[in-house]
């Protein structure tokens, strides 16, 4: 079988395509310079391995000879896995969203041999694809200056500035406006924002979570339980197996895309772990234990970090891997009642093509007590059905798995295991976020300090990106934060350090998501919004203030108020895509306190104190002596273990016991 350039790359994605009769290369010098000897323009091909639309376009277009001869002829194609170069596939959007209005992926953006956008789309029928080619072929050839123009144009937007000037006075933060904007979008039915499709968006649900903590607001509490209730019953949860599909497309989270992300199940498993520390409720310790089971099962690699994502389609068909028909069920299960009556299956199948989604309407506890069951018994029978499933899965085919590592995804992971520990105080939670960064500091941390964006059979490789350090910066916390190991401090100090050298600029008052020491591409943007993963420059900015409230680094505090002072219109306005900065905003007005533990109990003590949610709180402790961390400098006393509450470092007179101890208001 014949392959292209790509045979020689990593990433599942790129080798996907590694044998299409289109002449591919993976984004680099080689294929700009060809484009510029041969005077060709460039596709820039941008897709991810769980892309279902991607496949459909590839099975259309890249695996057929006509559509393959028509694109090596004319143009020099590259293909770009998004999740490794999110530079990139940021650049070439926002070119089809200036375009069009909209984007998604697979995207596919036109440029000139100089890198330059001239247009660009998302999917194409062959047919449309075919007249595409043609057409922009034909205006390259004849209307050379056409194009010219329109990348002049398109290249002024992408560079126009996307983050606000410095802010010279810091405005006084409207709480009340940020918790009413919050509410605006909730669905009081099912849960979540907005209808169809409907994300889980756990950044938003995260800042409604602790809003309602720290205001007390029975609203927002209630929302987020509604929320995670539906969504644990929902078929946007694997009810057989653990974790959480990429979204729903229904308002009800019954029908899932069936792929699955390392990031939603790295951010679920906080959401649900401090959700579970505010409502102690049953259920959401076992969606923690179930989707870590899940990562463990599925996604850890031999050495404990952990892969992307699964596919959502076998054998071709979406979500065979996970669906069922009633006989296949009643053959495995017999004639359980209560199991097809709260799944809701069907003779006819529940979904499309006569098969049924597991999914519940009600939680598991509501539906025994509307039957009257015990619910004990009833919940150990339909796990010992459940169980029966998984086993009979295992010999199915699976969903393809994308088995690079990456970087930022892991440290999200990380930090999610961080807050399980914290909730449930279960070892394996601390241990496996542990192993995993252990592989990171091993494989993915160069012996200058600088990290690599992504790894795969323990090589890593490509510059890492803004998203890379923020995200392990705040795992690194996490981590000293449920041990008191202070490695994981100075870690995350001198990443803190490299950040400030190689990303920030201090005339312009921002971060880069770009390295000033990496591929300079045609514009250097920034990473100001929530995504599916909270914002870069957010996460720099909550790292900033936790180091500061730890350390002596009044420094790092003027720069995160000057950001976060920066966003405070944002994120007034509009906080579900701005969350991390509202929080933030919220948390920085009087709401930041720091807890300091000295001596022998320090373990027992801080377990006890974690238990709880407290917004804004960072922790430092120490069994003895400790002047690493200013926060605990002169605290120590011996033959006591003491418990100070701080604001700004200033601390109340220390108690002796946890039991008493109360957070500030």
């Amino acid at each position: 079988m014949n392959s292209n350039k790509l045979i020689a790359e990593t990433s599942p994605y790129l080798l996907q395509h590694a044998h299409n009769p289109v002449h591919w290369y993976a984004w680099g010098e080689e294929a700009f310079e060809r484009a510029r000897n041969e005077d060709k323009l460039i596709l820039i091909s941008v897709g991810y391995s769980a892309c279902h639309w991607c496949h459909v376009m590839e099975h259309e277009s890249f695996e057929d000879e006509e559509v393959a001869n028509l694109m090596n002829a004319h143009f020099i194609c590259v293909k770009v896995d998004r999740e490794e170069r999110p530079d990139v596939d940021q650049i070439y959007m926002e070119a089809v969203q200036i375009l069009t209005g909209r984007g998604g992926w697979p995207l596919n953006c036109f440029a000139l041999p100089d890198g330059r956008p001239v247009w660009g789309g998302t999917y194409f029928p062959k047919n449309q694809w075919l007249e595409v080619l043609t057409s922009l072929s034909a205006l390259y050839t004849n209307e050379r200056e056409k194009l010219l123009d329109q990348a002049k144009q398109l290249t002024k937007g992408i560079r126009s500035n996307d983050f606000p000037n410095i802010v010279t006075t810091v405005p006084s933060i409207d709480e009340e406006l940020i918790i009413s904007n919050t509410k605006v979008r909730f669905d009081n039915t099912y849960g979540g924002y907005g209808g169809a499709p409907k994300f889980p968006m756990p950044v938003s649900l995260n800042l409604a979570h602790q809003l309602g903590v720290l205001k007390g607001d029975e609203e927002l509490m209630d929302f987020v339980c509604l929320t995670l209730d539906k969504m644990a019953s929902g078929g946007i949860y694997d009810q057989a197996g653990g974790g959480f599909s990429r979204y729903s497309v229904d308002e009800r989270w019954f029908a899932p895309h069936f792929e699955k992300m390392l990031y939603d199940n790295a951010q679920l498993l906080s959401l649900y772990s401090n959700a579970y520390k505010t409502s102690g409720k049953k259920l959401y310790e076992r969606i923690v234990e179930e989707t870590f089971q899940f990562l463990q099962r599925e996604l850890q690699s031999p050495e404990g970090a952990f892969y992307s994502a699964l596919d959502a389609d076998s054998e071709g068909v979406e979500g065979k891997f996970y669906t069922w028909t009633r006989s296949e069920l009643k053959e495995i299960l017999g004639e359980d009642e209560h199991f097809f009556k709260y799944f809701e299956i069907s003779d006819g199948g529940n979904w499309e093509h006569g098969v049924n989604i597991l999914h519940g309407s009600i939680t598991r506890e509501e539906y025994a007590a509307n039957n009257n069951l015990d619910f004990p018994a009833f919940q150990t029978n339909l796990q010992a059905s459940l169980d029966k499933l998984l086993e009979v899965r295992k010999g199915r085919v699976r969903p393809g798995l994308d088995d690079k590592i990456l970087t930022a995804w892991n440290a999200l992971t990380i930090t999610g295991l961080c807050d399980a520990y914290q909730a449930f105080g279960d070892d394996k939670y601390k241990q496996a976020a542990e192993r995993a960064m252990q592989y990171l500091l091993k494989v993915v941390k160069q012996d200058d300090g600088r990290l690599l964006r992504t790894s795969k059979s323990g090589v890593a490789k490509i510059d890492a990106f803004l998203d890379d350090y923020a995200l392990m910066i705040e795992a690194f916390l996490s981590l000293y934060q449920i041990t008191f190991n202070t490695d994981y401090y100075i870690e995350a100090l001198a990443l803190n350090k490299l950040v400030l050298r190689d990303f920030y600029d201090e005339s312009k008052g921002v971060i880069y998501y770009t390295s000033d020491k990496g591929e300079q591409l045609i514009a250097r943007k920034t990473d100001a919004q929530d995504n599916v993963i909270p914002s870069s420059m957010a996460t720099m900015a909550k790292n900033l203030m936790q180091l500061s409230q730890l350390g002596e680094h009044s420094e790092f505090r003027d720069i995160a108020q000057m950001l976060i002072a920066k966003m405070y219109e944002q994120a007034e306005k509009n906080p579900s895509y701005y969350a991390r900065w509202a929080l933030l905003s919220v948390l920085d007005n009087q709401h930041l306190q720091e807890i300091a533990i000295l001596g022998t109990d320090v373990d027992s003590y801080r377990k006890q104190l974690q238990k709880r949610l407290i917004p804004g709180v960072v922790y430092a402790g120490s069994v003895s002596d400790n002047d690493q961390i200013f926060l605990l400098k002169d605290r120590y006393v011996k033959g006591q273990t003491l418990i100070y509450k701080c604001e700004n470092k200033v601390c109340e007179l220390p108690i002796t016991s946890p039991e008493v101890f109360h957070p500030s208001k």
